[in-house]
């Protein structure tokens, strides 16, 4: 049976491994979880007890949760065989392997720069709290998100993509599907800001893995490149 990513929507770190997936080319579903809609039916319990999103059921029944898990495995799977797309494995200049390079990369987009946003969703998302609390939270939030956006902006100086190569990686997938928070809490101008990754979010948007992921996530129809072989239920998957 081929793997089942449940992704979350609207606008969930998921988004990375639907674009892993399409990189990858080789066939996939795809449960949708609509985030907003609380609470969660309590049977997704038994594909992640975490109730989170991402989650991918492997061929074997086995379910592998965790982002930088999931891209760590569809990356691997990148490297069997022949056939596969250049974009999957990663590749990292220096005395570390292409795997430590992925590693620590994604160690660091999964913690420190997820992270980084936890306050401003916090007061986006807490109606109770009061116009002050909102205010602060916001405010710690923003230096975070600026400290991190500095930090890639001065990585990405001298590299096309996180890891150096030439063709992204699963790393930069990843970094797509959360940079484009800011836009959302509306922090800063990218562009002129921070414009090395204004550069390479750019480059991405032009993929055609991450146009699919983006489409997907939108609720549209669309095929990709072969690999997505449609959506199941929550219901189906458990089966």
């Amino acid at each position: 049976m081929e793997p089942v990513l449940f992704y979350g929507v609207p606008s969930g770190c998921s988004l990375a491994s639907i674009i892993a997936l399409e990189w990858l080319g080789r066939p996939y579903r795809l449960s949708r979880v609509e985030m907003m809609e609380q609470p969660w039916p309590s049977a997704f319990a038994r594909i992640n007890p975490k109730m989170k999103t991402p989650a991918l059921v492997l061929g074997d029944g086995d379910t592998l949760t965790e982002s930088l898990a999931i891209l760590m495995h569809i990356a691997r799977r990148g490297q069997e065989g022949s056939g596969t797309t250049e974009r999957i494995p990663s590749r990292a200049a220096g005395a570390k392997s292409p795997d430590d390079g992925l590693a620590e990369m994604l160690a660091y987009l999964t913690t420190d720069f997820f992270n980084a946003f936890g306050p401003l969703w916090l007061a986006y998302e807490s109606g109770e709290l009061d116009a002050g609390s909102k205010a602060m939270l916001r405010k710690l939030g923003e230096t975070d998100v600026r400290r991190e956006f500095a930090y890639l902006n001065r990585h990405l100086a001298k590299k096309d993509w996180l890891l150096g190569g030439e063709v992204p990686t699963v790393a930069d997938a990843y970094l797509y599907a959360v940079a484009r928070w800011a836009d959302y809490h509306d922090i800063f101008n990218l562009e002129r800001e921070y414009p090395e990754v204004f550069r390479l979010l750019s480059k991405l948007r032009q993929e055609p893995a991450v146009q699919f992921a983006v489409a997907i996530e939108n609720g549209e129809d669309v095929r990709g490149n072969g690999a997505f072989l449609g959506h199941v239920t929550l219901q189906d998957a458990l089966k």
